[in-house]
């Protein structure tokens, strides 16, 4: 379903400022593939999810989405392949339309949109069913504006949203670490369902390794712009966050954050 082939990016070439934030990296997803990426600071995990999305192009290497090659492909051509959640609850909505117009426009994504009228009775009563998955009670609320609901209830409909056009890649980009721990696992448990109940072929950036173990059904490990391990299986369910930390520790000069060490 997904297929990263000898794939480089480096930033500011030729200058001070030179960074290599990809380098050779290979990865295949098969369909229905769960995978849950970390790295320390810096490693490149944001810039893989971006060169998916076509937000970044690669110097060197091939994209392929269900066989199509989309590298060079614009990120909005691309939006009818890939659905992504961002780490702010406020990047993924429209926060001045309601919850029937953030669906309607999410319903249409990669899509030719007119000037018909958006939002029909029998689109208002599919947007309702799909809420009740969320079990927030949106569905009550559709006419009310999305600035108004709490970041948890932003995120949920968020991942609805990016699930809505059944898109062949979903990305999650640490799309819990802004909420807390309670609305954190609320918006956890949603996105394991949701991808098992739609099969969805997912890529999931997070910061918290207890996380990155219990969820999926693959785990990958990045420093320094290259894939260090890639487990799955029976292999991934033994492991623990104390194995995953001699990982890190075992790479010379690995920066490990604060922020990962505390989770």
């Amino acid at each position: 379903m997904l297929k990263l082939s000898n794939i480089n990016k480096t930033f500011f070439p030729n200058s001070i400022n030179e960074r290599v934030a990809l380098a050779d990296v290979n990865l295949e997803l098969a369909d229905g593939d769960f995978v849950t990426v970390i790295g320390s600071n810096g490693a490149g995990k944001s810039t893989v999810l971006n060169t998916i999305a076509g937000k970044v192009t690669p110097d060197t290497g091939t994209v392929s989405i269900a066989g199509k090659n989309v590298t060079r492909m614009k990120d909005y051509k691309r939006a009818k392949y890939v659905g992504r959640v961002f780490q702010d609850p406020m990047a993924g909505t429209s926060p001045d339309l309601t919850i029937e117009q953030n669906m309607a426009l999410a319903e249409r994504r990669g899509m030719r949109r007119g000037l018909a009228f958006g939002i029909t009775k029998s689109k208002r009563q599919r947007f309702a069913e799909e809420l009740e998955v969320l079990e927030l009670g949106l569905e009550k609320r559709l006419s009310a504006k999305v600035g108004l609901l709490s970041g948890g209830q932003r995120q949920a409909l968020s991942l609805l949203m990016a699930t809505f056009s059944k898109p062949k890649i979903l990305l999650l980009d640490e799309h819990t670490a802004a909420l807390d721990p309670e609305r954190a696992r609320l918006v956890t448990h949603l996105t394991e369902k949701v991808v098992a109940e739609q099969r969805l072929t997912t890529l999931m950036v997070t910061h918290n390794m207890a996380q990155a173990l219990e969820v999926g059904n693959r785990l990958i490990m990045m420093h320094e712009g290259r894939i260090i391990l890639d487990v799955a299986g029976e292999q991934k369910a033994a492991m623990t966050v104390d194995d995953l930390l001699a990982q890190f520790a075992s790479i010379k000069d690995a920066d490990i954050s604060d922020r990962t060490l505390l989770q």
